[in-house]
């Protein structure tokens, strides 16, 4: 094997890990959801700017708020997940940047002083590390449904402010037994990848 990692766990973040659709009525502890960020903390990002924020819509209200605001395929099976997280970029995060990356001081100032390089970075380091927290909902055995089917300025407006861009809303919890569409094809390693 070229793989290190256990075929199982290889299976379960990867192969045999799919967007789910549907799920059981199972909840997402408080305590799952620890594990899965004190996991996927540790991605790494450029210079540990570490924008991810996650909004979790708990309560039934914010949760009628939210499905009004998603798109219309969406709408069901945002309304019936276990937990719906909203995953956001911080363009704020320079602020943080002096815990983050303190052996460099002037890490802080290189963001300070251009919004839209601070939205650009934000976004990109974000994205990632919404990735990350993707396969931390596998590694607790749950199923993650990320969608970017929704109503992005009203997302902003009802559960975020201006300093924070909304990337997508998950889905999750245990899949239900018809949770997933059929396999898409992926591309092979000649279409992608090329030496130089």
């Amino acid at each position: 094997m070229s793989l290190v990692l256990d075929p199982t766990a290889q299976d379960l973040l990867f192969r045999e890990a799919r967007t789910a659709n549907a799920f059981t009525d199972e909840p997402v502890t408080e305590e799952q959801v620890q594990a899965i960020y004190d996991l996927v903390k540790y991605g790494p990002t450029s210079m540990n700017q570490s924008p991810l924020r996650i909004t979790l819509v708990r309560s039934a209200e914010a949760r009628e708020r939210l499905v009004s605001l998603m798109a219309e395929g969406n709408q069901p099976k945002t309304a019936a997940a276990p937990l719906v997280a909203i995953l956001s970029a911080d363009n704020e995060f320079h602020e943080e940047l002096p815990q983050l990356f303190p052996h460099f001081a002037g890490a802080k100032d290189i963001f300070g002083g251009s919004r839209e390089g601070r939205e650009r970075s934000a976004a990109l380091n974000a994205t990632l590390q919404a990735a990350y927290f993707i396969i931390g909902v596998r590694a607790a055995g749950l199923a993650a449904g990320p969608m970017t089917g929704f109503d992005l300025p009203g997302v902003q407006k009802e559960f975020l402010d201006d300093d924070h861009t909304p990337l997508m809303v998950v889905n999750i919890g245990k899949p239900a037994e018809d949770a997933w569409f059929p396999r898409s094809p992926r591309l092979e390693i000649d279409q992608v990848v090329t030496s130089v």
